[in-house]
């Protein structure tokens, strides 16, 4: 990894790492229809409720997309992958009781997938990879560590085709941001979105998945600059 994304990292990590204790609050206040982003992508996972799962959760955050999978299937186990320690000790506490649960301190830059997993999931977190082709790259990971039949849903921030339709998207963003925050808030969230945040188009991306070898590639929810999207193997 080449020191500016090592730098990009750590970057993102401390910043995390600070907003941890109040992350669910937050999430509210800056990501649109967050609650209604997280069903869609729980209610795309095809498997029955009865099916013991082995679901892997990149940048699982504060634990709460995997809480929704183990609450609809009981039998799920869960690795939970974050490079926050702040927000992995969040996780367990909202995860406590569930058997099977691991947690790996890692970036998508060094985390390797430990088995096959039959689910891996991602919300917020991979427009954190650099360039397009570190993008493509883990989702070429992510499709050899799934089982044959395996399930991979994104939930994240995403660009438009055409860059007057993207402009349009932000404005959409800065409208909401602006009435559940503060001035110096949204100015924050906007620096921060300007700093970290690398987002590809949806188009492009939902390419990159056919061409790697998933099957049933489609967008399952979409509000302007947020989306969640799948692929089977």
């Amino acid at each position: 990894m080449h020191l500016t994304k090592s730098n990009q990292m750590s970057q993102i990590k401390n910043h995390f790492e600070e907003e941890a204790s109040y992350y669910d609050e937050l999430i509210l206040k800056i990501i649109p229809y967050y609650p209604e982003m997280v069903q869609a992508l729980v209610l795309a996972i095809h498997f029955s409720k009865n099916t013991a799962l082995e679901v892997c959760d990149l940048g699982c955050g504060t634990g709460t997309i995997s809480k929704h999978i183990v609450e609809k299937f009981k039998k799920a186990t869960i690795t939970c992958v974050d490079m926050a320690p702040n927000m992995l000790s969040i996780a367990k506490t909202k995860l406590k009781g569930i058997p099977k649960t691991e947690f790996i301190n890692a970036n998508f830059y060094e985390f390797e997938f430990p088995k096959k997993y039959d689910v891996v999931i991602s919300s917020l977190a991979l427009h954190h990879l650099v360039t397009n082709e570190d993008k493509i790259n883990f989702y070429k990971k992510i499709y050899t560590a799934l089982k044959p039949k395996g399930i991979f849903l994104n939930a994240d921030v995403v660009l438009a085709s055409d860059p007057k339709l993207q402009k349009q998207f932000m404005k959409k963003w800065i409208e909401f941001i602006s009435r559940k925050n503060k001035k110096e808030e949204v100015k924050k969230c906007l620096t921060l979105y300007k700093k970290e945040d690398r987002p590809a188009k949806l188009i492009d991306q939902l390419n990159w998945l056919k061409k790697i070898g998933f099957k049933n590639v489609d967008v399952i929810w979409k509000y302007y600059n947020f989306g969640v999207y799948l692929g089977r193997k």
